[in-house]
Order: C-alpha cells, then structure tokens, then sequence
C-alpha cells in the first residue's frame, strides 16, 4: 500500500502542495478525545458513499417505497450489509457530534476567536439530527409513520408559525406520499449540501485559528 501511494505522489505530486494542510502542529494538552471530530467527518463520508448506493434502488413513492426497502434486504446483493451500514453509521454519527460538542464546550473552545466555529458547528449538529429524522420516515412503515406524526405535531406547539410549520414539513395537513417525497429531497439533497458548506467552513477556522488544547 505504500509503495502504491508513492507511486502516486510521483507521477500526480499529492504531497508537496497538500503539505500545509496535512502536516499540523499539535498543542499540549490535546488526548483521544481530540479525534472525534475526525471521527464524525469519516462517519459523514461513510453515510454518503452508503446512501448514494441505497438511492439507486430505493423508490420514494408512496406505493413503492416499502417494497424497494424489502428489495433491498433481500434481492440486492450484500443490499441488507449496506442499509445496516447506513443505519448505524447514522446513529454514531450524531452521537459522536454530540460528544464533539460536549469536549468543546468543556474546553471552553467556543470562547473569542472561536465563537463562529462555535456556530458553525452547532449548526451542524441541529442538520445531523435533521438528517435523522427524516431518514426515519424513508421506510414508510407503520413505526415511521407514527413516529413522524408525533415529531411533525411537535412543531404545532411552536408559537404564532406552529401550523404553518407542520403543513411545511408535512406538504399538507396530513402525512401522505407529498410528505414522503419531501423528506426524501431535504434527507438527499439539501442537508448534505448544507452539511458540506458548513462542514467546509468548520475546517476552514480550524485551520486557521488552530485546535485548542487544554482546559
């Protein structure tokens, strides 16, 4: 394996203008509690890679969409492997953000200069819980749907825009296919474009204000 990336750093040069971005200085006081934002990203690409692969043979229909999870499980090969990837890497990936947030907020790393990193990664964390919650209703089974109608009556209590908010989550007063295809478009397509902005910037005040160690 190393002799193949070394190859690939002759013939493409990776390393020398990627050096500044690979190669960090490290501060005292930084231990294995450090990596979990590592971890979160990996989680992130691992939930991208799987879900491009379930979109391929899942249908958001309303009348499809539990038979394309059965196909899934049982025709496609190795089908049942990738869904439970996608699950489970779902759920340590906002368990792993919630202990990255914990670890930041003990150190104190939201504090000047690094309250808009502070933002940033809030943000992120309020779009993985997004990205759950609409996962859920995918399956279209009867523990989705109800789940979904006891999350989406939640915004209801919300004051003055409450019904307002349901019917925008919903597509309409009830939960029906309209609501389905929605959350597939904001599970899909807008939270991973926003988590990659956000994502992007996170990164990019890393870099520059550094990693702080501690307490």
């Amino acid at each position: 394996m190393g002799n193949f990336f070394g190859w690939l750093d002759r013939n493409f040069g990776i390393k020398k203008p990627h050096r500044r971005f690979l190669y960090r200085s490290i501060p005292e006081g930084v231990n294995y509690f450090f990596c979990l934002g590592g971890i979160a990203f990996t989680l992130f690409i691992m939930l991208f890679a799987s879900g491009l692969m379930l979109a391929i043979y899942y249908v958001p229909s309303e009348n499809e969409a539990f038979a394309s999870i059965l196909r899934i499980n049982n025709e496609v090969r190795f089908g049942w492997f990738i869904r439970s990837f996608h699950k489970w890497s779902a759920n340590l990936f906002i368990v792993t953000i919630v202990l990255h947030t914990i670890r930041v907020f003990i150190y104190k790393a939201y504090r000047h200069p690094r309250e808009l990193n502070w933002i940033a990664g809030s943000l992120i964390l309020i779009l993985a819980f997004a990205s759950g919650f609409t996962g859920y209703l995918l399956p279209w089974d009867q523990k989705a749907y109800w789940a979904t109608e006891v999350g989406t009556s939640m915004a209801r209590t919300v004051p003055l825009l409450g019904p307002y908010l349901c019917d925008f989550l919903r597509g309409g007063e009830d939960i029906t296919g309209a609501t389905l295809v929605r959350f597939y478009a904001i599970h899909v397509l807008y939270i991973p474009l926003f988590m990659c902005l956000l994502l992007w910037a996170h990164f990019h005040l890393v870099k520059q204000q550094g990693v702080k160690g501690g307490l």
